[in-house]
């Protein structure tokens, strides 16, 4: 099996084409995780709500609350953090506005900007939200799952990754 054309370049003739290939593989898989990661996590949460009967969040607004915390943002700077993909960041704030987790103001000197930051009943879930990681922090140590040494190798791998893909959206333009 040989790679694709388009994945040769002169760092890669260095390397053959079954490195290549598995290389490939394998990078492939954890593209996979990642997103399934991603998704399960927020059934995690689904489950986590629906147990203690918070019925009217959704997972993706859920997180927003708990991204929030004690922060006042702008909706902008929640979109431009790109964690809610595939949701819509504005819907998702108009409803947590409109069921008073979230309080939202105009800023006073870019009358199109919206602050926004959580009122006591979106603390209350940012608390929920924090027990349960919490809960799954304390889980993977004592499962021998993952050490913070682990999860610092990880993290540090994923944001190598990250600037590799944020580098090559700079390329293009």
């Amino acid at each position: 099996m040989t790679a694709h054309p388009s994945l040769r370049s002169p760092q890669s003739d260095a390397l053959d084409d079954a490195q290549t290939s598995a290389f490939m593989d394998s990078y492939l898989d954890a593209l996979n995780l990642v997103e399934r990661l991603h998704r399960l996590l927020l059934d995690v949460i689904k489950d986590e709500f629906e147990r203690l009967g918070i019925l009217e969040l959704n997972p993706v607004q859920a997180l927003l609350l708990f991204n929030v915390g004690d922060n006042e943002v702008t909706a902008g700077e929640l979109k431009s953090r790109g964690y809610y993909q595939g949701s819509n960041v504005s819907y998702n704030l108009k409803k947590l506005v409109d069921t008073g987790y979230m309080h939202h103001e105009r800023s006073q000197v870019d009358r199109r900007s919206v602050r926004v930051r959580l009122t006591d009943k979106g603390r209350g879930v940012h608390v929920v939200v924090s027990k349960l990681f919490r809960q799954h922090a304390i889980g993977l140590i004592e499962k021998d799952i993952l050490d913070h040494e682990g999860v610092d190798g990880i993290t540090a791998s994923l944001r190598r990754v990250e600037r590799y893909w944020a580098d090559q959206i700079r390329y293009i333009y």
